[in-house]
């Protein structure tokens, strides 16, 4: 009798009907994980794991382990550089532009090193960060070394998701084949592969704010802050409340609700969606009000969660602050430029 594969154990435990299917525990999440990433699972197994996965939703032990075991396997920089923020980009852009790259970039400007990294092109029409990125000049790494060296000169580096994990990223491919997301869109937010102290979250379904504040708390994340992003990315919507939901190591989560910023609830879709309007926004030549908002509203949480301003509306003054303090001749720094 042939003897059943290491990896079937984690299959079985989600499939075994409904008195006995149970979710992972943090451990089996990351020994799963650890199996897929070295290439101990086989197609078939990793394609039933996640649609079972997905079929009854993640728990934030599972997001925690999975998580887990993909840092397990990062191919790090010999020196590690000490970052300020992750910032997560998995979600892509439809109906605004991707104004939050400008409140990444307004912050390392003012300082704070900032990792983003993401994927592109896996749901067509949407516009993603790494592609506006390159048409704003501004270079991305292709390796974690090269991320740490461009953080150290110019305090902001994205890296798309074969950098941190090639596996992961064939995973998130899968989705036309699947016909549904699957739980690498969750869990790879979370990777934070330079240990920042401060993670942002941005979501599309508000059910998971739980879970990912439950998996922070789990990681001992110092740091999080998840909310309802627009399209799903971390970006503020200035003329709607935002409830925000903020960790802080193993204590319970906070949730605040942070205001409108603008009067009029109804924000028309950018038909248009032109990516050079972010960087005439950034030089002074556009006046938008809704995309002005949405950058110093997004930097607003960001500075909160890390403790840099004690209540919202101090926030939203000092992201103003950076913005106008921002080298309108520069998207980033001289040196990172150099790099490309």
């Amino acid at each position: 009798m042939q003897e059943p594969h290491p990896f079937s154990r984690f299959v079985a435990i989600l499939a075994r009907g409904k008195t006995k299917t149970r979710p992972l525990s943090l451990d089996e999440a990351r020994d799963a994980m650890e199996m897929i990433a070295a290439g101990d699972a086989l197609p078939e197994q990793i394609g039933a794991f996640l649609m079972l996965l997905r079929l009854k939703e993640e728990t934030p032990e599972e997001i925690a382990g999975f998580t887990l075991g993909t840092r397990s396997r990062f191919d790090l920089p010999a020196e590690v550089p000490q970052v300020d923020i992750d910032w997560s980009s998995y979600a892509g852009k439809r109906i605004q532009l991707p104004w939050f790259i400008l409140s990444a970039l307004a912050l390392a400007q003012a300082g704070y090193r900032v990792f983003m990294h993401g994927t592109d092109g896996h749901t067509p029409g949407r516009v993603y960060t790494q592609e506006t990125l390159e048409r704003l000049g501004v270079p991305i790494a292709t390796t974690l070394t090269q991320a740490a060296t461009q953080l150290r000169e110019g305090n902001f580096a994205y890296a798309p998701l074969e950098a941190l994990s090639p596996t992961l990223r064939r995973l998130i491919e899968l989705r036309p084949v699947f016909g549904l997301r699957s739980p690498v869109h969750s869990f790879a937010r979370m990777l934070n592969p330079f240990d920042a102290p401060m993670m942002m979250q941005g979501i599309f379904h508000r059910g998971f704010m739980d879970v990912h504040a439950g998996a922070a708390i789990l990681l001992n994340q110092p740091h999080m802050a998840v909310f309802r992003g627009e399209g799903g990315e971390i970006e503020r919507r200035p003329n709607k409340p935002t409830v925000v939901w903020t960790t802080h190591g193993a204590a319970a989560p906070v949730e605040e609700t942070w205001p409108a910023l603008l009067p009029d609830p109804h924000q028309p879709a950018d038909e248009a969606m032109n990516v050079a309007d972010l960087a005439a926004l950034w030089r002074g030549e556009l006046d938008h009000a809704y995309g002005l908002a949405s950058v110093t509203g997004t930097m607003a949480v960001a500075l909160r969660t890390m403790g840099k301003a004690a209540t919202m509306d101090a926030a939203q003054a000092m992201a103003e602050s950076i913005w106008s303090a921002r080298d309108r001749q520069r998207l980033i720094a001289p040196a990172l430029a150099m790099q490309d």
